[in-house]
């Protein structure tokens, strides 16, 4: 079910992609929805205020302190708050907006959105927490 609805998504993206169809179009548009992500979060932590940027380094332990399994607890990310609901909703419409040029760019090099999914999810089964991303 869940591949179909990235097929269904990737399939009507590409249907509905008529005036920005050249490729320089579409990585034009997905850049700039990258970026309209990031500003959304900006304008969520210096408009509004509902979230906070608390950043700092990270203090890592040597690896013989602390196991592997224990090191995301030493980990922050670095936010404080949570998003009220119209930022969330700002939010959410900027990932769409991105969702939607990333399944443009891949359709136009036919590359199916849910094989890469796919391709990512295995690797990350595959490495658990060596993947250290």
């Amino acid at each position: 079910m869940k591949d179909l609805l990235w097929d269904e998504f990737q399939d009507a993206v590409h249907q509905g992609l008529i005036r920005h169809r050249s490729i320089l179009d579409v990585t034009s548009k997905f850049q700039e929805a990258s970026v309209r992500v990031s500003r959304a979060l900006v304008k969520s932590v210096t408009t509004c205020g509902c979230v906070q940027i608390n950043a700092h380094k990270n203090e890592i332990p040597s690896a013989l302190d602390v196991p592997l399994t224990e090191l995301r607890s030493y980990m922050d990310d670095h936010l404080d708050g949570e998003l009220c609901a119209n930022c969330r909703e700002v939010v959410e419409e900027e990932l769409g907006r991105l969702l939607f040029y990333t399944a443009a760019f891949a359709g136009l090099l036919d590359i199916n959105v849910y094989d890469v999914l796919i391709k990512e999810h295995k690797k990350l089964a595959a490495l658990g927490l060596y993947h250290l991303s």
